[in-house]
């Protein structure tokens, strides 16, 4: 009866222990490397083949109480030795079932973070009526109210090896979690605040190359100091075009024609190569006539041969726009004279060739 009495006292406190518990509830419970230790009451169910057996005293279901001490190794995995007392009543008179339990199991809580369900497994040595080793296995929930404490449940099955048998129980009970809670890491103290930056004068706007245009906005740095620059700091360019030079093509033509035969073209394609290479280039062509005949037809046959001429330059690639074609008749005569060798020195075309060119402004 005293053994009665004292698992239903620890089973009418549960309720009271959790309400008081729950108002001090922690949301997280750190286990890992503790030691518990815990207080039960069980009930407890033979099985049938006990209750209907003079053998084991025709044993019937009643209560028991126990005590566990564990470790647990992780969040997850924890071991127990447990002792158990059972006060079992039996239908034999003068007889009674009560025994004692001892053994040891292995947990694993498979939802860790919760603190909540968990399965277990385990060796278990009965002496009630008969000396008997046997397997147990079985399912439970615990939940923490604090880092210290907490309540649990759970539901056994012993399974007897040496006899075979399968009895049940159902526990219920307090645990208790030893160790100091963990100091929270200290807060760690403000940086001091930086020193304010000691003013800096501005520095004053360079112009390196002197030509009135700060660095900051010159785009073409080191112009020479007598050039006029723009706004950019870049050399201000004046075009002009200028001769190159005077080139006399000796081409001789026929009486009274302006044709170039085709042996007579070659320095007209030279003249031709050489205004392709310089493309800013331009050319006048001037046709010349020597004294003998009539000076309005000379001077149309001159005008004639220089047209020639300059469409063998368009021909050969130069821009029509870049030549341009004069007559002068026999007013420029090389030699000025009618004879045989003046008329062949004066019968010629001469090319005055001129170029863009770029030159800068000075100061």
């Amino acid at each position: 009866m005293k053994l009665k009495m004292t698992a239903l006292a620890v089973l009418a406190a549960l309720p009271f222990i959790s309400t008081q518990a729950l108002a001090q509830s922690t949301s997280a419970t750190n286990l890992e490397n503790r030691v518990f230790g815990s207080v039960f009451a069980e009930y407890y169910m033979p099985d049938i083949d006990k209750t209907e057996s003079a053998a084991w005293n025709y044993m019937g279901k009643d209560t028991g109480y126990g005590i566990e001490l564990g470790y647990y190794l992780t969040e997850a995995w924890a071991i127990r030795a447990e002792y158990a007392k059972l006060d079992l009543s039996s239908e034999l008179n003068g007889s009674d079932a009560d025994g004692d339990r001892f053994g040891i199991d292995v947990l694993y809580h498979f939802l860790p973070k919760a603190k909540g369900a968990y399965i277990l497994g385990g060796l278990k040595r009965m002496d009630a009526v008969q000396n008997t080793t046997a397997l147990n296995m079985g399912v439970g929930y615990k939940h923490f109210f604090s880092q210290h404490f907490g309540i649990f449940a759970e539901a056994n099955r012993y399974q007897g090896i040496d006899e075979s048998y399968g009895d049940a129980g159902i526990k219920a009970g307090v645990t208790f979690a030893f160790g100091a809670n963990a100091a929270p890491a200290p807060t760690p103290a403000p940086a001091p605040a930086p020193a304010p930056a000691k003013p800096v004068a501005p520095a004053k706007p360079a112009d390196s190359d002197n030509d009135g245009v700060m660095d900051t906005n010159d785009r073409c740095p080191n112009t020479a100091a007598n050039h006029q620059v723009d706004p950019q700091g870049c050399t201000v360019f004046k075009e002009t075009m200028q001769r190159v030079g005077d080139v006399d093509v000796e081409v001789k033509f026929g009486f009274d024609s302006a044709a170039v035969s085709a042996d007579q073209r070659s320095e007209i394609i030279q003249l031709a190569a050489f205004m392709k290479r310089f493309p800013e280039s331009e050319v006048v062509i001037e046709g010349h006539a020597s004294k003998p005949g009539n000076d309005a037809y000379n001077m149309l046959l001159s005008k004639r041969r220089a047209k020639s001429v300059a469409d063998i330059l368009t021909s050969e690639g130069v821009e029509s726009s870049r030549i341009t074609s004069v007559g002068y008749g026999e007013t420029q005569p090389r030699i000025n004279d009618s004879t045989p060798a003046a008329n062949a020195a004066n019968q010629r075309i001469g090319a005055k060739v001129t170029a863009k060119v770029k030159e800068p402004v000075m100061r």
